[in-house]
């Protein structure tokens, strides 16, 4: 079973539909006890690191999803799932995250004719033993922010947008990627295939 948090973000849906397409079965919960109990956890998101981080307080999430993490039981972060992870969020002033993985979470500074956010398909490179894609595939992102991870040996994967970012982090059994591997076609099914079968 897989569990897709629910901290009034949009985009559950597609996520649960994605994973229902490979035969799985996904819940989507606000509920901290079925969150803390679950087998595969999946932090999906939208909108703003600083609301976010809200939402998961007042739900009382942030404890369960920690925890998680913590145990290193299966988890897969998508798009502010992965930014979340982080210590901190300059989105709007600065804000705490999770703090799982160190480093913060910042705007693009782009040189001229490029445009934040950065939108539509894009290619990743992909780094070291946790390897999870091919290099060359185009995968679908869109943020205004990205991860500068304090620890360079969680960085999964590298985009270019006007100079290189990380747009996917691994370390154990969490993995999480700044593009939306459900949007993603092929590639992105490959992604969500893999957290589904990893032990």
């Amino acid at each position: 079973m897989i569990t897709i948090v629910d901290y009034g973000s949009g985009n559950l849906r597609s996520v649960q539909k994605a994973f229902e397409r490979l035969g799985a079965a996904a819940r989507i919960t606000s509920d901290p006890d079925v969150i803390g109990d679950a087998e595969r956890l999946v932090l999906p998101g939208v909108g703003a690191f600083g609301d976010a981080m809200r939402e998961l307080h007042t739900r009382g999430l942030v404890a369960p999803i920690v925890d998680h993490l913590r145990a290193d039981r299966p988890f897969f972060g998508i798009c502010m799932g992965l930014q979340l992870l982080f210590e901190t969020g300059w989105e709007g002033g600065r804000h705490e995250g999770l703090a799982v993985l160190a480093g913060e979470v910042v705007r693009f500074e782009l040189p001229p004719g490029l445009k934040v956010p950065h939108m539509g398909w894009n290619t990743v490179t992909w780094r070291g033993p946790t390897r999870s894609g091919t290099d060359g595939d185009h995968y679908y992102f869109v943020h205004s922010y990205h991860a500068r991870p304090g620890d360079a040996a969680v960085v999964a994967a590298v985009t270019d947008y006007g100079g290189e970012f990380c747009s996917a982090v691994s370390r154990g059994r969490l993995f999480a990627t700044q593009f939306h591997p459900e949007k993603s076609q092929a590639a992105g099914m490959l992604l969500l295939q893999a957290f589904l079968q990893a032990d």
